[in-house]
């Protein structure tokens, strides 16, 4: 069991992880690169154009450039490494559950993983360029994964609870961060445009979705593979 869960969570977080971290190229790094061009200017650091550029031109003026190349490369192994690490979290979590693993409900765990860890604390928090104004670090952190927490706890409950009492406690589990409230800036200031931050949040989500998508598909595929023969 322990070899398959191993080789089941490599293989299906690399494969993912790879087809994501491409995707991340063209969709949130280069307006992650973009966006550093105006928080430097507004550090009053010198920028070669004189301006920031539009994000074709800065994407394909810097694209050659060694650092970024290397900022780049350390990017996707940190999506790969993030992906089996969403692979072994499916593994388990179905594994404890007594949920056979296949297509289908690895689907759906990969979807309430994304709902817990991406679009629940995105409402309070949402992903965030260089340059954007932002709370303290800590007490970020800390919403954040009480958020995460309480929205996995509270799908549980929703899902797999018969009792009344218990649903209802799911509901105020759901509500209750959003209503504690995350902890924000006195001012909202950003050196970034508003459309250019807009559209890093949006497409930043999308690219968690397709992770938790990509993994969970990978897994359930993956998973009957590699089942001891005496089994199949």
């Amino acid at each position: 069991m322990l070899t398959r869960l191993l080789s089941v969570g490599l293989l299906a977080g690399l494969a993912a992880g790879l087809v994501v971290a491409a995707v991340q190229q063209v969709a949130t790094t280069p307006r992650i690169l973009l966006a550093e061009t105006y928080e430097a200017v507004g550090a009053g650091q010198p920028v070669a154009a004189g301006a920031p550029p539009r994000l074709g031109e800065h994407v394909h003026g810097h694209v050659h450039d060694h650092g970024e190349t290397s900022r780049l490369v350390f990017t996707g192994i940190m999506t790969v490494a993030a992906a089996i690490g969403v692979a072994f979290l499916l593994i388990a979590g179905m594994l404890f559950a007594g949920d056979p693993i296949d297509e289908r409900r690895a689907l759906a765990w990969g979807m309430a993983g994304f709902v817990a860890a991406g679009l629940a604390p995105a409402a309070g928090l949402a992903p965030e360029l260089p340059g954007s104004a932002a709370a303290d670090l800590v007490g970020r952190q800390i919403w954040w994964t009480s958020t995460v927490v309480a929205t996995g706890a509270a799908l549980w409950l929703m899902l797999r609870a018969r009792h009344v009492a218990l649903r209802l406690a799911a509901i105020v589990l759901l509500i209750a961060p959003h209503v504690i409230g995350a902890p924000h800036p006195h001012e909202f200031e950003s050196r970034v445009p508003a459309e250019l931050a807009a559209q890093f949040a949006a497409l930043s989500l999308g690219v968690q979705a397709l992770l938790w998508s990509c993994t969970a598909i990978a897994v359930g595929l993956l998973w009957p593979r590699f089942a001891p023969k005496r089994a199949r």
